[in-house]
């Protein structure tokens, strides 16, 4: 079994109750057999250029995913930044400190109106759509998954697993829900979405809970993958990154586990196949993408779970959750590069690099733009041509 060096937890380090994460260490890496695949000179058959890019500050330990809404992108950085940029040319609107080191990324209204952070030390910021502070509150524990938000409300997850509402304008708290937490966790945490009048978490043990807005009662709560194995660490199996919505679909996958996709409205399973990830998915109207513990990249029929295509020519980079663009699903790697792949059959269709440095965020189409951010704080736009 391979553990990532995001994934295993040690107790002794434990920071809550019930749940320990340690970010960097691998005690099981074989450094040769794991080595990331060398990158082989390629023949672009795909114009990618870069629309335009912006510096931040660095994400240090953590991951910052940018969030696209009402025609902007919103980033933020470890240092306490938090800026506004226009997603078709890049211009900063606006650009504040949050007053504190931040640990997670932007969740933001569709509106544009509400713009919260996760913050040192478990506090949650909140931001108007024109940067003026609107309320800082203070969670239960540390908040890693980035916060997300309708209109009226905003949703934190923090890491003792304590699902927290707050009203949009004034962070009064509207409701909590909590969920027990297995004694290992992945570090990057579970993500969260909102559609409709739900809230899907994505959970660490490999569970998908649906959660109203209006009261944070269960609608339901099924299982994407099921722990296995005889010790603490093979049974991780937490569901990574953000479950993604897609018509009457929520399709998610777990580290040890499965990825599947289940009925919006029930939680049903339409289909789940046996897979491990420590990223995200990415889904379109024809297919689900993963990107694999081991670096290759997969598509699955969206509507029955068939296997596609499978592409290991990027074994051991450390691949990024893939996006869904144009004619090709992209992924950032650990040197920052971005590689674009048919959708159709998983070849290598182009590579562009970013800074050097390590995409572990999410990208995030915005409009005829893919942005990606590096943990160096490089945010980049990259455009077909």
């Amino acid at each position: 079994m391979r553990i990532t060096g995001k994934v295993v937890g040690l107790s002794l380090l434990a920071f809550v109750a019930g749940c320990s994460t340690l970010d960097k260490i691998n005690p099981f890496a074989d450094e040769k057999k794991d080595k990331p695949a060398p990158l082989v000179e390629l023949k672009s058959s795909m114009a990618v250029k870069t629309a335009w890019k912006y510096s931040l500050g660095k994400a240090g330990t953590y991951s910052f995913n940018p969030a696209f809404a009402a025609g902007s992108v919103f980033v933020a950085d470890a240092e306490g930044g938090v800026a506004r940029l226009d997603a078709a040319s890049g211009q900063q609107l606006w650009r504040v400190k949050a007053g504190s080191d931040l640990t997670s990324g932007v969740g933001v209204s569709p509106n544009g109106d509400v713009v919260a952070v996760g913050g040192a030390k478990g506090t949650v910021i909140a931001f108007d759509g024109s940067g003026k502070q609107l309320w800082k509150v203070q969670a239960s524990s540390e908040v890693l998954s980035s916060p997300v938000a309708a209109d009226d409300v905003v949703v934190v997850r923090s890491v003792d697993n304590r699902i927290t509402a707050f009203e949009a304008k004034t962070g009064a708290k509207r409701w909590s829900a909590v969920r027990t937490t297995p004694a290992l966790t992945l570090r990057n945490a579970p993500g969260m979405v909102i559609s409709g009048a739900n809230v899907y978490v994505g959970q660490p043990g490999g569970k998908l809970l649906a959660l109203t807005l209006a009261t944070g009662v269960p609608r339901f709560e099924v299982s994407v993958g099921e722990p296995k194995g005889a010790t603490e660490l093979e049974r991780v199996a937490d569901v990574a990154g953000s479950p993604v919505v897609f018509e009457k679909d929520i399709c998610a996958v777990t580290y040890q586990g499965r990825v599947g996709c289940f009925d919006l409205a029930t939680g049903q399973a339409r289909w789940t196949k046996e897979v491990s990830s420590d990223v995200g998915v990415a889904v379109d109207q024809r297919f689900v993408f993963t990107a694999d513990e081991k670096g290759a990249v997969a598509a699955f029929s969206r509507e029955g779970g068939q296997s596609a295509w499978k592409n290991d020519k990027l074994a051991f980079r450390r691949l990024s959750t893939p996006a869904s663009f144009g004619r090709s699903v992209a992924v950032g790697d650990l040197q920052g590069y971005v590689h674009f792949l048919s959708r159709e059959d998983g070849a290598i269709l182009g590579r562009v690099s970013t800074d050097g440095s390590a995409i572990q965020s999410a990208p995030v189409v915005a409009g005829s733009n893919l942005i990606f951010q590096t943990q160096s704080g490089t945010v980049t736009a990259l455009a077909v041509e």
